[in-house]
């Protein structure tokens, strides 16, 4: 496999039961196929030389990185934040589901994991801040709002044809 940065040869190395392509002799990137970040992403998971060495490599890319094609399918990757971890921008294949990570960015997700509630208070966080999400937000309760008068509606008909006939 080709590192998606640095355009060097990327090889297999095993984090201990999961098995990564790394940019060894490049920009020290890692690749995760599908699931295998999730495998790593906690400080007690994962063990063996590859992965300790990959957690000592200091973080060489900043923020301002373009995005970069997917090493498997070729397409556009997505920088996002990481789920798990607070501040952490993953760049993901939304096709294959892959993760690439910059030198350094490992350690930082370890260093930062959140527990299941902090991670709900984190995405509550982050969609406070987010107009489109706001927006979505003031127009489900207007659906709702609508929905329940034609319930109400709807039942003062049903009254009024049984009292009535008509």
């Amino acid at each position: 496999m080709i590192c998606p940065v640095c355009q060097k040869e990327m090889v297999e190395e095993d984090f201990g039961g999961v098995v990564v392509d790394t940019c060894k002799n490049g920009c020290k990137g890692i690749w995760f196929d599908w699931i295998e970040l999730s495998k790593l992403d906690e400080s007690n998971e994962g063990i063996g030389r590859a992965l300790q060495d990959a957690l000592k490599n200091s973080k060489v890319n900043d923020e301002t990185r373009e995005s970069i094609n997917c090493p498997k399918c070729k397409i556009k990757m997505q920088i996002h934040k990481y789920k798990a971890a607070k501040e952490i921008n993953v760049d993901e294949c939304y096709v294959c589901a892959g993760f690439f990570l910059d030198s350094g960015e490992l350690k930082e997700i370890r260093d930062n994991f959140m527990s299941e509630e902090e991670q709900s208070e984190y995405l509550n966080k982050l969609l406070e801040g987010n107009l489109l999400w706001q927006k979505s937000q003031k127009d489900i309760e207007k659906q709702e709002l609508r929905a329940e008068a034609l319930r109400k509606y709807t039942r003062f008909l049903r009254l009024s044809y049984y009292f009535t006939g008509k």
